[in-house]
């Protein structure tokens, strides 16, 4: 076992820059644990929260931040017959419960974990634990989105939005999604049925004429804000909003009554059940992560960057860590 690797870590909440490239002693595998070389990581919108400071209770400092991993275990300890050395994988680290996914090596509960997508590379692996878990939790446990029914995805060219789009196609339900102008193909690829640009359009008005005045089963709301408060008025009765955008101040969801709507906030809990379900799709091809950027672990903070200002780069997908190469592909400039 090696003594120690390099690590991202998080000094202190602020800006991108607050990261330091460290080495850091390996962690310790306790029984029912796997220690795992991580190949590659991602970054998410929890991470940018996480660093600027919105969880200063649950994250105390110095910390390794990141929710994602896919890499090859080298060690398990003891009772665990899941999964041997040399095994590749993929999960979400526990959720502020303990060092995260910006290292060279992570230690899981092996109940977490799950076997990558043999059709997958590393970093397409990490890009979907987090977000795939988190749609899965939202549209099939929650929102229980069924084929023939019509689902709203709001930001169908982001992170989540683009697992979001290919998982309910997959399921058999109609797909209509939010974009800027420009993403309308690269969606439809994806599986959307009909595209809305809410930089000219309003997408009330929008949903209302898509439906015949119907309206939508379901909304996933991945923005927050006013999509939160104003997608009950795009909704069927008796409809449903999930929700994965954390609730900063009240909101003031009256439209939500008088369609007898149901709302679901969703902070995904990760387990292997969600994964392996995951994995059935990716391996059937129905469900592919997309990438839209990749630096090398050094360059934590400028990944953050990247994915706060996601609009000025048009940035579609996630943003990838190769954390075990030094590779480099950055978005178009808008």
């Amino acid at each position: 076992m090696p003594d120690s690797m390099n690590a991202v870590v998080l000094n202190r909440f602020g800006g991108p820059d607050a990261f330091e490239l460290r080495d850091v002693d390996v962690p310790h595998v306790g029984p029912r644990q796997i220690r795992v070389r991580v190949h590659a990581t991602a970054v998410n919108p929890l991470d940018v929260q996480i660093r600027r400071g919105d969880y200063p209770d649950h994250v105390p400092l110095p910390a390794i931040i990141g929710h994602d991993v896919s890499g090859v275990i080298e060690e398990v300890g003891f009772h665990v017959t899941e999964f041997r050395a040399g095994d590749a994988v993929y999960y979400t680290p526990q959720i502020f419960g303990g060092p995260g996914s910006y290292a060279e090596q992570h230690v899981a509960d092996v109940e977490l974990v799950g076997r990558k997508p043999e059709n997958l590379s590393h970093l397409e692996a990490a890009s979907l634990t987090l977000v795939g878990g988190t749609v899965w939790e939202s549209l099939v446990t929650r929102a229980q989105l069924t084929v023939g029914e019509t689902i709203l995805i709001h930001g169908g060219a982001g992170g989540v939005g683009t697992v979001a789009i290919q998982v309910a196609a997959a399921i058999g339900a109609r797909v209509i999604t939010t974009v800027r102008a420009g993403d309308d193909e690269f969606v439809r690829s994806l599986g959307a049925d009909a595209v809305i640009d809410y930089t000219a359009t309003d997408y009330i008005e929008a949903v209302a004429e898509l439906t015949s005045g119907k309206g939508v089963d379901v909304v996933f709301d991945t923005i927050g804000g006013d999509a939160l408060t104003q997608s009950p008025l795009t909704l069927a009765d008796a409809g449903r909003v999930v929700s994965i955008v954390d609730i900063a101040q009240p909101q003031n969801l009256i439209e939500a009554w008088s369609r007898n709507a149901a709302y679901h906030f969703v902070f995904t809990r990760q387990n292997r059940g969600k994964l392996d379900a995951l994995t059935t799709l990716v391996e059937r091809g129905l469900v592919k992560p997309v990438i839209g950027a990749t630096l090398p672990l050094a360059r934590v903070g400028d990944a953050h960057e990247l994915l706060e200002n996601r609009r000025t780069y048009a940035l579609r997908g996630k943003v990838a860590i190769d954390v075990a190469g030094q590779t480099v592909e950055l978005p178009p400039r808008v």
